[in-house]
């Protein structure tokens, strides 16, 4: 099971009252939501092993070099000079090393790249894995990652992570009328605004569909421009013909990297804290109360 880490605990920060706070007052709703989600997750789904995956650069310049408006928008006003950095609400801002220190205690391997999305961490191993891969998360990139044959699914929390979206082939054919390996075709065409991606104007979701359908991929779809004969209205050809400079550079910040030098980790769950005096003092100075003894718990079964 790969975790999505950040699109976990924001969704724990937005689904959790501001009101869970730690005894000298502290917002703790995101760390104790997170743990909440991964207990749950573990007792439903009963993971053997289990990676907390993180974004070690949320934005990576690789990226922004081939697309410059990529996550643009997410770019937190800074001093002049100063790295960019994500808008994050100010309450959730220390939590995040409270979370990082209590899954390290926990013993729940934790990883993240520089460099690297926790997309691209998630590809990696999911293009390393010899068994089934559970992948958690509330960003739709990751269904590029989808492959029955593989048993690759991800689960899509719908409310909190009682509600699961079970991801797989049939359900992205159902919805965009692609597999797992066309979703990214399917997203670089009609754009994402919420990472910054222009997509192919005139291009929406439907027509990107059909045109995979009828082409089978981005290739072909770019091989058909250049064919008389192939079924494309005037105003695709010439809409495809004018982004070809962007569908020449778009595919690999669209596409998540599996070739991160990952660290050597034990990702196998716990039974028992790697670290208890640790995490006993991280449970008394942010009040982690019932949320961590539940998981821990969990694990211990």
């Amino acid at each position: 099971m790969l975790l999505d880490t950040a699109s976990l605990y924001f969704r724990a920060y937005f689904g959790v009252p501001d009101s869970v706070r730690a005894p000298d007052g502290s917002p703790v709703n995101a760390v104790r939501g997170l743990l909440d989600f991964i207990d749950r997750l573990v007792r439903d789904h009963r993971p053997a092993r289990l990676v907390a995956c993180m974004d070690a650069d949320w934005r990576p310049q690789w990226r922004v070099d081939l697309v410059p408006t990529y996550k643009a928008h997410r770019v937190a006003v800074a001093h002049e000079g100063a790295p960019d950095e994500e808008q994050v609400p100010d309450p959730l801002v220390p939590q995040v090393p409270v979370i990082e220190a209590v899954l390290d205690a926990i013993g729940i391997a934790r990883v993240g790249v520089a460099g690297y999305e926790a997309d691209d961490v998630i590809g990696t191993f999911t293009a390393r894995a010899d068994g089934p891969v559970d992948i958690v998360t509330g960003d739709r990139d990751l269904y590029q990652l989808v492959d029955d044959e593989r048993d690759i699914r991800v689960l899509y929390p719908l409310k909190g992570v009682g509600t699961l979206q079970l991801t797989d082939e049939a359900v992205l054919r159902a919805k965009y009328g692609v597999a797992g390996r066309g979703y990214a075709d399917l997203a670089l065409l009609r754009g994402d605004p919420s990472d910054g991606l222009p997509g192919v104007s005139g291009i929406g979701e439907k027509t990107a569909a059909k045109l995979l359908a009828e082409f089978g991929d981005l290739a072909g779809i770019m091989a058909a421009v250049d064919d008389p004969q192939a079924r494309l209205t005037p105003s695709q050809r010439k809409r495809l013909t004018e982004a070809r400079p962007y569908v020449a550079i778009a595919p690999k910040v669209v596409r998540v990297a599996d070739d991160v030098p990952l660290p050597d980790v034990d990702t196998l769950l716990p039974r028992v804290p790697r670290d208890p005096a640790a995490l006993e003092a991280l449970a008394a100075r942010w009040g982690l109360g019932g949320s961590l003894q539940r998981l821990l718990t969990t694990l211990g079964e």
